[in-house]
């Protein structure tokens, strides 16, 4: 039985044999939802910045921008991406000089399909765990470590009361907080101020402005929620 594909991992594929590349993504599209493909360096650069990936899978050995060079530029900017080689026994040396690269692992080719779900799935948990998160959907998530929303990789600027209001809503999950609940949490420890629903709706629609539609559910009678992917 396979399991449900995997949506807040993404990967990015990068092989310059057009066969091997195209069986690589197949097989790894049976786990994971989003994943990516390029045939040489520059069009995976060009993807990298696109869609953020969380894993990028790349050859040492490409045309225009090679696997190594790739990497680098890359963590010029970027230490967090979660990059894996594959490489030929005879690049062995190689490797030896990318340890500052700050790969995750490397897998010397022929690779059998196990070998890349075990790895990936493996690299997918630790990110999971680096970084806890809540997903409203395939893009939008919640940082519990952070208290902070992101889009992709890019981090939705919130005020005060903004982080707040959204540290309570992602507390519970698919509970609804009422209004009074969140004036309540929003005025704690300070000097008590009488209660206005008011105040909580034009702070709703201030947040709403800035993100998506669907990260916050108004349920009639009862408040607000977050509702997980």
């Amino acid at each position: 039985m396979i399991p449900e594909k995997i949506k807040d991992i993404s990967i990015l594929i990068v092989e310059d044999e057009l066969e091997l590349l195209e069986s690589i993504s197949e097989y790894i599209e049976i786990f994971f939802v989003k994943v990516y493909k390029a045939s040489c360096g520059i069009q995976a650069y060009e993807i990298y910045k696109q869609k953020s990936p969380s894993i990028i899978l790349t050859d040492i050995n490409m045309p225009n921008l090679d696997g190594l060079s790739l990497v680098s530029k890359i963590r010029e900017k970027d230490n967090k991406t979660k990059i894996i080689i594959m490489s030929a026994h005879s690049e062995q040396d190689k490797l030896l000089h990318a340890v500052k690269l700050h790969l995750e692992t490397y897998l010397i080719k022929p690779i059998k399909n196990d070998e890349f779900k075990n790895v990936l799935f493996k690299t997918a948990d630790l990110i999971r765990n680096i970084e806890k998160r809540i997903y409203i959907n395939d893009n939008i998530y919640w940082n519990i470590n952070t208290s902070t929303l992101w889009n992709n990789k890019q981090e939705i600027e919130l005020g005060n009361k903004e982080n707040l209001l959204l540290r309570l809503l992602f507390s519970k999950p698919n509970h609804s907080f009422s209004a009074q609940d969140i004036f309540e949490y929003l005025v704690q420890g300070k000097e008590k101020k009488k209660f206005s629903s008011n105040s909580i709706t034009s702070l709703m629609k201030r947040l709403r402005i800035k993100i998506p539609n669907d990260v916050i559910h108004n349920i009639y009678g009862a408040g607000y929620k977050i509702i997980p992917a």
